[in-house]
């Protein structure tokens, strides 16, 4: 913090997030004292994550596959076990590859793998339907060079890309709808509903992208998504009957499974 010294020692900042029930109340406790500007803003940032606002919206960023990435108020914050897809994507991509991340929230996907050294020539396009989230995934996405576009999954992408994709990310809902309410707080209630419901079994959305996923691969180009555990038949079955070849990745580290289909 720049202000010294502070209103809220740390041990008062941990007392207080303890009290309202944050497990890591020490550990969140540093982060805002170091991201706070000043006491004032400090006093807020607690009383914002007491009350129940997840932690990266009450600092503005999260950490992604070693990146910090903005996160806005209402913004999908991305989980740490999606770290896994974008791994399974850095191994498909190459030098100049063509990135399309789709359902793109804060874009936390896109920037990584276009981070990375490998793929830093890296063409990257991003879409969500969302324009908080769209606000938001321009900040995180320029780093990279990359466009972000307004939009119902691929209707807003240029047509041109048809048929270039070589890696599309798309981390859809897959919560079903039934299953929201089940949600943790933070999730259900400070998280945009679109970017958790996948309806009735929560593969609607998928559907959709597995629908038209073949016309935007290049050849031999990836689709990339996560699922559960219990949905990862299912989700594989859409993904073959769509035209592609799938296979599953999972990591029992990060609880993650990811869904892989290819264009032969």
């Amino acid at each position: 913090m720049s202000t010294s010294p502070s209103p809220l020692p740390l041990s008062a900042v941990v007392t207080r997030l303890r009290a309202a029930g944050c497990v890591f109340a020490e550990d969140e406790a540093e982060l805002i004292l170091s991201t706070a500007a000043s006491p004032a803003e400090l006093t807020a940032m607690v009383e914002r994550r007491a009350a129940g606002l997840p932690l990266e919206h009450v600092l503005g960023w999260a950490e992604f596959c070693g990146l910090r990435i903005a996160v806005d108020p209402g913004v999908f914050v991305p989980r740490r076990r999606t770290e896994f897809l974008v791994q399974q994507a850095a191994e498909l991509a190459g030098p100049g590859s063509v990135i399309v991340d789709l359902c793109c929230g804060s874009g936390a996907l896109g920037a990584a793998l276009a981070a990375r050294p490998e793929q830093r020539a890296a063409e990257l396009y991003a879409a969500d339907i969302d324009p908080v989230a769209v606000r938001c995934a321009r900040r995180n996405v320029a780093a990279a060079g990359g466009s972000v576009y307004e939009g119902d999954l691929y209707d807003p992408l240029p047509a041109s890309l048809r048929g270039r994709v070589d890696v599309l990310l798309a981390n859809v809902p897959y919560v079903p709808t039934e299953e929201i309410e089940l949600l943790p707080q933070e999730a259900r209630v400070h998280e945009a509903r679109v970017a958790l419901d996948g309806g009735a079994d929560g593969l609607d959305v998928l559907r959709r992208v597995t629908a038209e996923a073949a016309r935007w691969l290049a050849p031999g180009g990836h689709l990339l998504f996560e699922t559960s555990e219990r949905q990862t038949a299912r989700a594989v079955a859409t993904v073959a009957r769509d035209g592609l070849k799938p296979r599953v990745a999972g990591s029992e580290e990060l609880f993650a499974t990811v869904v892989i289909g290819t264009r032969a």
